[in-house]
């Protein structure tokens, strides 16, 4: 078995944001949304969910660690996401969010890290890292759309693991590249979100060609698309994923487990 193959541990993704990976013996979820299909009101736009998740909370078994994007949004923490963060340990959010979210919410700034104790012994790394919720400039983004984090694990003898968050930006990508690239496992969130009043209908989150783009710009070996489907706000999805990745001579950068068989 090469090393690559060895460090391909199974992503479970349940629809929207929402997925499941162990690393280093740690079970990580991220952006938890188990809510049913409906109108979920907030502070812009209501939002539509459309389909429900494939797995309940009961279903998932211990987690350890949650990777919260942002909390201000109910397509990436809802009631039942809420819920279940009081049976985690520690939820690492962006710093607003861990002072909203109580004693075991750690905010993480640009750059910061955290180092986390493993159940065999030795230690990993989550760095926060940037994302921007919206096109443009962080600072023209955030008074409408609110601060996002993504995150990058690692650890010795592990591969090197970014998660996204609801991140629009290629230049946040870029720095994330030059500071960690070579990527084995992106968990890219995307699905080109758009709302007519927002931003005069502009990118929301990445769409399919600009998640291929940061495929390619992050060296990535593996890419597993979430932020795509259960959400009306969703302009794109599998298709235009795959489409996109397939254009770029990237098609066999896709999880494997995430690729629709014919």
């Amino acid at each position: 078995m090469s090393q690559h193959d060895a460090q391909q541990f199974p992503v479970r993704v349940f629809g929207g944001p929402t997925a499941l990976f162990e690393y280093g013996g740690l079970r990580f979820l991220t952006d938890p949304t188990f809510d049913g299909p409906g109108d979920y009101p907030s502070a812009g736009p209501t939002l539509t969910k459309t389909a429900p998740s494939t797995a309940m909370p009961a279903e998932l078994g211990p987690v350890d660690v949650v990777l919260l994007s942002h909390d201000e949004h109910a397509d990436n923490l809802d009631t039942s996401g809420r819920a279940l963060l009081a049976d985690v340990p520690l939820t690492l959010t962006t710093p607003g969010g861990g002072k909203r979210l109580g004693e075991k919410a750690k905010g993480l700034a640009d750059w910061e890290s955290i180092e986390l104790e493993l159940p065999g012994g030795g230690t990993i790394t989550v760095t926060g890292v940037p994302a921007v919720h919206g096109p443009g400039p962080r600072e023209e983004v955030e008074p409408f759309t609110g601060e996002v984090v993504g995150f990058v694990l690692t650890g010795e003898g592990l591969p090197t693991v970014y998660v996204s968050g609801d991140n629009a930006s290629l230049d946040a990508v870029r720095e994330i590249a030059e500071r960690f690239g070579p990527v084995d496992t992106a968990i890219l969130f995307a699905g080109a979100p758009r709302f007519p009043m927002l931003f005069d209908g502009g990118l929301l989150v990445l769409d399919s060609a600009q998640a291929a783009e940061a495929a390619r710009v992050l060296g990535a070996r593996r890419i597993v698309p979430v932020h795509h489907d259960s959400w009306a706000h969703f302009t794109e999805g599998r298709d235009e994923l795959e489409a996109a990745f397939a254009a770029a001579g990237l098609a066999d950068r896709l999880d494997q487990g995430w690729v629709r068989r014919a």
